[in-house]
């Protein structure tokens, strides 16, 4: 018998709708009772297609009004450090979207409270849960490739070809473009599959023409639209991350993830083309070329493989993986991975690669504190 897990979700965006509504809606233990939206009216719209009672219009409200147990912010960058810590200080379990915040400093001291408080915390980086990722992860915990030599992780996708501004594009509202929109998914997977980075060197490009002012007249400093990405890691290993949102995608998903891994005992390669591909190929010494790799049933679960999109789907709102994992960690009094502490320590690879980026040099990530 699952003990009911009273759920605030602080997002009324497309994200919230397809992401976490569903996972929530789906779960035996949540009950989604409030939702809180800066804009009343589309708010309230939001809490009738999902059946929500309470609406809000401040998290502050939210968060004090004693009816939850735990916390979505899926809202802007800008507001996940104040929100989340209020939330932490009140007690509540909390999911918080990556980007963890503008700076590691603070992503440093929301991970510090949620383990103060002996919360239950999450960083959803999503992509850790496909299924090709995870049987990846176990490949390499056993052994596959050996000691781990390099890796290659790209990530493209076309959002930023769009000429016009938009917060993802204004440092003030999200600190970076594509280093925390997407090349932090691959920054996760990197410490995920490899361990700790020291060092990084990023090469960063704004390529699309965007007016010099906001829509209200004022200037702006404006993120990156791709960017390269070298990682050192404490093993001694290296790799590259490359992140792009100029690149033209024409997927079910707008979007192609790439990876190599290389190691003293073997090779892993995959590309999931958010269509019908989602392979891993693999070969170890002596072994001779790459060959696809069949991944385990225990890996699929429930999800279908007919289409990338209908497995992450299935991955998200039928499996218990990233919000319904938390649920269940949360009703067990379990801590979760990724957790606060991992979204800290990706944001303080982030920080590392935009000081790279804006110094043209290599940066210890022990320097960003």
């Amino acid at each position: 018998m699952w003990e009911r897990v009273r759920v605030g979700v602080v997002s009324t965006s497309w994200w919230a709708d397809a992401m976490y509504l569903p996972a929530l809606d789906a779960h035996p233990g949540a009950d989604v009772v409030a939702v809180c939206g800066r804009n009343r009216e589309r708010a309230d719209a939001f809490a009738a297609r999902w059946g929500i009672p309470q609406v809000y219009t401040d998290a502050g409200a939210l968060i004090g009004s004693g009816e939850i147990d735990a916390l979505v912010v899926a809202s802007g960058h800008e507001s996940h450090y104040p929100i989340t810590m209020e939330a932490l200080e009140a007690g509540l379990h909390v999911l918080c979207e990556k980007p963890l915040a503008l700076r590691y400093g603070h992503a440093e001291e929301m991970a510090a409270l949620a383990a103060e408080k002996g919360v239950t915390h999450c960083t959803p980086f999503t992509y850790r849960f496909m299924p090709t990722n995870r049987y990846i992860n176990e490949l390499i915990e056993d052994g596959y490739i050996g000691r781990p030599y390099h890796l290659n992780l790209r990530y493209y996708t076309g959002y930023a070809r769009t000429p016009g501004y938009g917060w993802r594009h204004d440092r003030a509202y999200s600190a970076t473009g594509v280093l925390g929109n997407i090349a932090s998914h691959f920054f996760y997977l990197a410490y995920w599959w490899f361990g700790e980075v020291t060092d990084v060197f990023c090469l960063a490009g704004e390529f699309v023409d965007r007016p010099t002012e906001t829509p209200e007249g004022e200037p702006y400093d404006r993120t990156e639209d791709a960017a390269y990405t070298l990682l050192r890691f404490a093993n001694g290993a290296q790799g590259l991350v490359q992140a792009s949102a100029v690149c033209t995608e024409e997927t079910a998903f707008g979007q192609r993830h790439e990876f190599d891994l290389h190691g003293e005992e073997g090779t892993l390669r995959s590309v999931i083309d958010w269509d019908r591909r989602q392979d891993v190929e693999g070969t170890r010494r002596g072994e001779g070329p790459t060959r696809p790799l069949e991944l385990p049933e225990h890996v699929w679960g429930a999800a279908r493989s007919d289409t990338v999109h209908n497995t992450y789907r299935d991955v998200f709102r039928v499996e218990d993986h990233m919000t319904r994992g938390w649920l269940n960690a949360i009703a067990e009094g379990q801590p979760f991975s990724p957790s606060l502490e991992d979204g800290a320590v990706v944001q303080r690879i982030i920080d590392a690669a935009a000081l790279s980026a804006a110094e043209g040099r290599w940066v210890a990530v022990q320097e960003i504190g």
